[in-house]
Order: C-alpha cells, then sequence, then structure tokens
C-alpha cells in the first residue's frame, strides 16, 4: 500500500470512529475485532501454555504463539483491504476506513473516561468506583475520590497512547494490515503479558513485541499533549515538558509514563505511584509534582486536553497527506 493510501485510510477511520464510534448493536450482533482476536490469543494460551511445559518451553511457544497471532490479523485485514480496494477509488479507502475504525477507540475512550467524572459528580465515590473499574485494571475498592479520579486521567492518558495514537499511527505507516499487527500485539499484551507464574515465559515475546510497537506512539503522544497545553489556558505546555523530563523514564512502563508524565505536568497533578491490583499493593513512581487530590473537574479539563491533543495529530495527519499529495500531483 502506497503512503497516500494508508494516510488517506488512516485519517478516514479516525473522522469515523470519533463521529460514529463502534454501534452496540453491531458489537452485540458480532463482536469486535479484539475479541475475535482474544479468542485466538485464549485459544493459543490454552494449547500452547500447558502446566506441563517447562519455562524454556513455554518461552519458545509464546514466542510462536506471538508469531501466529500477528500473522493471522495482518492476512485478514490485508484480504479486507484488498475487497474494499475491489470498490474503487474512492469507495475503496472509505470502506477500509470503517473497517479501520474499529481498532481506533477515540470516541469510546472520551466516553467512559467522561463516564467517571459524571459517576462522581451524581452518585459519589461508590458510583465513581464502578464508572473507573470499568476502564483500569486496579482494585476500585480501594480507591478513595481522589484516587478514582487519578485513575480516570491515567487511564485516559494511557489509553490515548495505546488505543488510539498507536493503531493510528501504525495505519498510517502500513494500512489496515499495520493496524490489526498492532492491535493484536496490544491485545496479548493484555492478556498473557503478565509476570504471574503462568505467563511470565509464555507472554514474555508478546509483551516485549508490545514495549517495542508502542514506542513511537507513545512518545508522539506526550509531545501532543504539550502542543495542546499550548493552546489551553488552564494547562502549563512548560510544566508537562519538565514532568517528561523528569519522569517519564521512571514509570515501571517504558512507555505509559510519557503520555502520562505530559498529562500530569501539563494539568498541575501528581499521577500515577503505588497501586493495588487485586489485593497486592505495586509500587510505581509518581508523574508530575502537582496536588495529587484530584477531583472530578480535573478529568474535564483532562478530556479538553485531550480532545485538543487529538485535534492536532489529526491535522498533522493531514498535512502529511497533502504534502505527499503535492509531491506527487503538484
Amino acid at each position: 500500500m502506497v503512503p497516500l493510501d494508508s494516510l488517506l485510510i488512516a485519517l478516514l477511520a479516525l473522522g469515523f470512529e470519533a463521529a460514529i464510534g463502534y454501534p452496540d448493536l453491531v458489537f452485540r450482533r458480532i463482536g469486535h475485532p479484539v475479541t475475535w482476536m482474544g479468542a485466538l490469543i485464549g485459544f493459543l494460551d490454552r494449547t500452547l501454555n500447558r502446566d506441563e511445559f517447562d519455562a524454556d518451553r513455554r518461552r519458545l511457544n509464546g514466542m510462536l504463539a506471538a508469531a501466529v497471532n500477528v500473522m493471522v490479523s495482518v492476512l485478514v485485514a490485508a484480504a479486507i483491504g484488498s475487497l474494499a480496494g475491489l470498490a474503487g477509488p474512492i469507495a475503496g479507502p472509505c470502506l477500509a476506513a470503517v473497517a479501520g475504525s474499529t481498532l481506533l477507540a477515540a470516541r469510546s475512550l472520551h466516553v467512559h473516561v467522561a463516564a467517571v467524572a459524571d459517576a462522581m459528580r451524581q452518585g459519589g465515590l461508590e458510583a465513581g468506583r464502578l464508572a473507573v473499574g470499568k476502564i483500569v485494571g486496579r482494585n476500585p475498592a480501594h480507591l478513595d475520590a481522589a484516587g478514582v479520579c487519578r485513575a480516570a486521567i491515567e487511564s485516559l492518558a494511557e489509553s490515548f497512547s495505546d488505543g488510539v495514537t498507536a493503531p493510528l499511527f501504525w495505519m498510517a505507516v502500513f494500512g489496515l494490515p499495520g493496524a490489526a499487527a498492532y492491535k493484536a500485539i496490544n491485545t496479548a499484551d493484555s492478556m498473557i503479558g503478565h509476570k504471574t507464574p503462568r505467563h511470565l515465559a509464555f507472554g514474555w515475546a508478546s509483551a516485549r513485541l508490545d514495549d517495542l510497537v508502542n514506542l513511537p506512539a507513545s512518545r508522539l503522544t506526550a509531545w501532543a499533549i504539550v502542543a495542546a497545553a499550548l493552546a489551553d489556558d488552564g494547562a502549563s505546555a512548560a510544566a508537562a515538558v519538565r514532568a517528561i523530563d523528569r519522569d517519564a523514564r521512571r514509570h515501571k512502563s517504558p512507555n505509559a509514563g510519557w503520555p502520562e508524565a505530559a498529562m500530569a505536568g501539563a494539568l498541575g497533578l501528581r499521577l500515577n505511584g503505588p497501586k493495588v491490583y487485586g489485593d497486592s499493593r505495586v509500587e510505581d513512581a509518581w508523574m508530575g509534582d502537582g496536588r495529587a487530590e484530584v477531583n472530578a473537574y480535573d478529568i474535564d479539563r483532562a478530556l479538553r486536553l485531550y480532545r485538543r491533543a487529538l485535534l492536532l495529530i489529526a491535522t498533522l495527519l493531514g498535512l502529511v497527506w497533502l504534502g505527499l499529495v503535492i509531491l506527487a500531483y503538484g
């Protein structure tokens, strides 16, 4: 696929997803590409990660599972892209973009994070815990009101990178197959990339792949947040830059620290820090040096910054596409 085609599909896919999202009716009828990928990963986990296998066998099988997971997703996406191309030079990219929009989460991310702020305002702490429990892996029962709001903003920052920017980036570079490969890797990491006795060896390859493919998007997202802060009277681009420089690399994740530090610095907040997963406390570094007493209004501020940063990324994509058009046909 030539860059003009993949860039156009990425731009259209973002527009479709931001405007429409993934309809609930469609999800109820046929599921979602992520659930289909999850079914394949679950099958590979059950088949190749048996209790009787030692760690070396599990690691080798995990590499095989990672390869099969990506290969199947790429082949299906390439077939869909080829079929869409048969519809012609105008309808083809539009159909491919509709398919590509299912691999993005710009609208759904905004909806779910905004729901936490609404729940905190209307129903208090228990309602907020219930809402945030839908978007974070930690135990919401251990969160106070500020913790619920911090968790929502942290999820917004991290998911902005791995749920929006990353699939959009790989779609712009490699078209539908690129976005599908990324989503397959990211889904595998969320399912088997944990450092548990069962998945420490088997999920190693998927976890390392996820770190690699998220690297460019995490940096791009962070700097998009910085740029968006320049146009927001309630945010500080300079503080975002300081937080990135000081804190991003201290995060347990090699990628999540970048957008989280940028968001924390821009909004004058302190994010991340220690968390409780199940009944286990996990120590992690704080991002930013602002206040930790975060409230629902801060979630609103974070969502405003998110919208502006997303618009900047879309504008950048559009400018690159326009520049290539001019070079190709001008």
